[in-house]
């Protein structure tokens, strides 16, 4: 929604058309912020956290110390995904399968379409005040997709939430204190669950 003034001094609400994809990849305001967008509208993405930098930047070296090439590693890349209207998100990181890696090879830009193959992991890390957000509406977008693993790391509530795609359903596990978390789609990774929420410190 936008606001104009009308006769009289008043302000007139004039409703504006959703956002398509299309317009969504083309919109540039000028700025350096980061954008999703939810249901055909802008959304702005606020600053992260440095604890959430962290975590995610020592989740990205863990696997690349699994053995998981760089190219498959992704941060600030955005993926369509099912909503209302059109529907972007930016998890804070992805593990791409080969198949996504190909599929964006030569693109513009960073971004996972309908058409292309999803990921085999989003990882997204919980802000104060969004955990609906991560909780609920990322659940049912990324179920959209039939996104193989959808963890959502919780430094609040001090926990890791793993959700596995098994038969057309995620299918959750809670990870706390010194468990070690149990990954599907990357069953030897050896890491605790105070140790990613502290970012290995």
């Amino acid at each position: 929604m936008i606001q104009t003034a009308g006769n009289l001094g008043k302000a007139m609400t004039v409703a504006t058309k959703p956002m398509t994809l299309e317009d969504f990849l083309n919109h540039d305001d000028g700025t350096d912020n980061r954008y999703e967008l939810v249901n055909g509208e802008l959304i702005a993405m606020p600053p992260e956290s440095r604890l959430n930098i962290s975590i995610a930047i020592f989740l990205l070296k863990c696997f690349l110390q699994h053995g998981i090439p760089d190219a498959q590693l992704a941060m600030k890349t955005q993926i369509a995904v099912s909503g209302s209207q059109a529907t972007a998100r930016e998890p804070d990181l992805m593990v791409l399968s080969e198949e996504t890696v190909l599929a964006l090879d030569g693109a513009k830009q960073s971004f996972i379409t309908h058409d292309m193959p999803p990921p085999l992991l989003v990882v997204e890390i919980v802000s104060p005040k969004q955990e609906s957000r991560d909780y609920r509406h990322k659940r049912t977008e990324y179920a959209g997709r039939q996104i193989p693993e959808y963890w959502i790391i919780d430094p609040i509530a001090q926990k890791i939430t793993i959700l596995s795609w098994m038969d057309g359903l995620y299918e959750e596990q809670i990870f706390e204190g010194q468990h070690a978390v149990a990954s599907t789609q990357f069953p030897s990774l050896k890491l605790t669950t105070n140790t990613i929420l502290t970012a290995g410190r």
